[in-house]
């Protein structure tokens, strides 16, 4: 955030690529939590999907979730931490789509469809080789052009992907909502006020597969802590995200895999969709311009939570997924 802006304030830039939303919040729905626990809570019906599973090289395997329509044009969705098909924000996805005639694809993160993973290792907010897995599989599948759509963590996931290396040429374009673009500031913040309610809930999950994964963790040769005395992130990902994946540390795993440094790099049109009163961080998360390639554009809006963004006149209307089909017919995908 430059110096001159202040908490709450769009900044204003003339190259358009940091720009002010449409999106208005219902009137009575202006606060950051209600934003972010009605659209947790508000679930639309269960789209009809197909399952498929994925059988990857090192023996373990991630499970996809097909839409209705299926076309050489097809939208990869990613969820948010511990998320899944049973996330209201993925089902609204997946029940637009259906109801657009839009094929699209909802990839599961290891261990995160219904049934544990096979493996002791897991995903992360950098994990981008499993999404480069599944996107080779689109492609022999006959799919060749593909947009993807990154919801928090995968949205993180989404944007690192898109700016650490050239881009694979069948990837049209990326969208990326509600992105903890600095993993370091938004573990701090989570571990805040109302916020450690997000986290507790979060980390009950995560503490839960480890428990699931007993017998693995016994058999590695690092000994592990108790996972029910980790209080916060930054201790459960020094504990255990951190070297089960390979990193040195939780802070190692915050600075490499934190998106905000990969934005430049990032060589297809992007769209990054951000409210600045976001509970799970702070403004610190925010890139200026300068952190920006030509390709991306960051639509900040004042208010609309996390993966929230209710907005309508007197009753409640999902704002995201109109915003996201937008963006698409912009992009000339759909």
């Amino acid at each position: 955030m430059q110096a001159s802006q202040k908490p709450g304030e769009i900044q204003s830039v003339g190259s358009g690529r940091i720009e002010k939303s449409t999106f208005k919040p219902l009137f009575y729905l202006s606060n950051p939590h209600l934003q972010t626990i009605l659209s947790n809570i508000i679930h639309p019906p269960f789209p009809v999907v197909k399952k498929q599973r994925l059988e990857l090289e090192d023996g373990d395997f991630l499970d996809l979730l097909w839409s209705e329509t299926r076309s050489p044009q097809t939208l990869l969705i990613l969820h948010g931490l511990e998320g899944s098909i049973h996330s209201a924000y993925a089902k609204r996805i997946l029940n637009y789509c259906n109801q657009q005639r839009i094929a699209a694809v909802l990839m599961h993160f290891r261990g995160c469809g219904g049934e544990p993973n096979r493996l002791l290792r897991g995903y992360h907010s950098g994990e981008t080789g499993d999404l480069r897995n599944v996107i080779e599989h689109l492609k022999s599948g006959g799919i060749s052009d593909i947009a993807l759509l990154g919801y928090s963590l995968g949205g993180n996931v989404t944007l690192k992907y898109m700016g650490e290396a050239k881009t694979d040429a069948a990837i049209h374009c990326a969208t990326a909502v509600s992105v903890p673009m600095r993993l370091d500031i938004c573990a701090d913040t989570m571990d805040l006020g109302f916020a450690r309610i997000y986290q507790r809930t979060l980390l009950n999950r995560l503490i839960k597969k480890i428990h699931l994964k007993r017998d693995l963790i016994n058999r590695h040769d690092r000994i592990f802590p108790d996972p029910r005395k980790m209080h916060n992130f930054r201790l459960f990902d020094d504990a255990f995200t951190a070297p089960i994946h390979g990193f040195d540390s939780a802070e190692d795993y915050y600075q490499r895999c934190s998106a905000k440094q990969f934005l430049r790099g990032i060589d297809k049109p992007t769209l990054i969709i951000q409210s600045q009163d976001d509970p799970f961080m702070n403004p610190g998360v925010l890139p200026v311009e300068e952190e920006l390639s030509d390709h991306v554009t960051l639509e900040l809006s004042a208010r609309g939570g996390h993966v929230g963004f209710i907005g309508g006149r007197l009753w409640p209307e999902f704002w995201l997924e109109k915003r996201i089909h937008r963006f698409l017919i912009e992009q000339r995908f759909v």
